[in-house]
């Protein structure tokens, strides 16, 4: 189960997440998906971008280095969207829309991830 904690911040991201690391996991992400609750999400890994074809909700993308760091977001990426491209992102943390506004989430912010 992925545990994500947004260490700059003192707050949990995930608590009862999942982690896509083969191709099919990756590429399905969300889909299906009708409703992400809170504590709720999905780590990609590897995946530097993120498309929401096919998806029925919009979600928060964090864009995460090598080194767990915040390098970039996007906030209520909505469906049939695609998510921006980004150097140096080595995996990607999906979350209900809405969570990186209430939590206080930012590029540079640290990340603690376990699964």
């Amino acid at each position: 189960m992925l545990h994500v904690v947004n260490k700059s911040r003192e707050v949990t991201l995930v608590d009862k997440g999942r982690v896509a690391k083969n191709a099919w996991a990756r590429f399905k992400g969300l889909i299906g998906v009708k409703h992400l609750p809170a504590g709720d999400g999905l780590l990609i890994l590897p995946c530097n971008s993120v498309h929401c074809m096919w998806m029925s909700i919009p979600i928060d993308v964090l864009y995460c280095s090598r080194d767990h760091r915040v390098v970039a977001m996007d906030e209520q990426l909505r469906p049939w969207r695609i998510g921006s491209l980004h150097k140096g992102v080595h995996y990607v943390v999906e979350l209900p829309a809405g969570t990186i506004a209430g939590t206080g989430t930012a590029a540079g912010d640290v990340l603690e991830v376990s699964f």
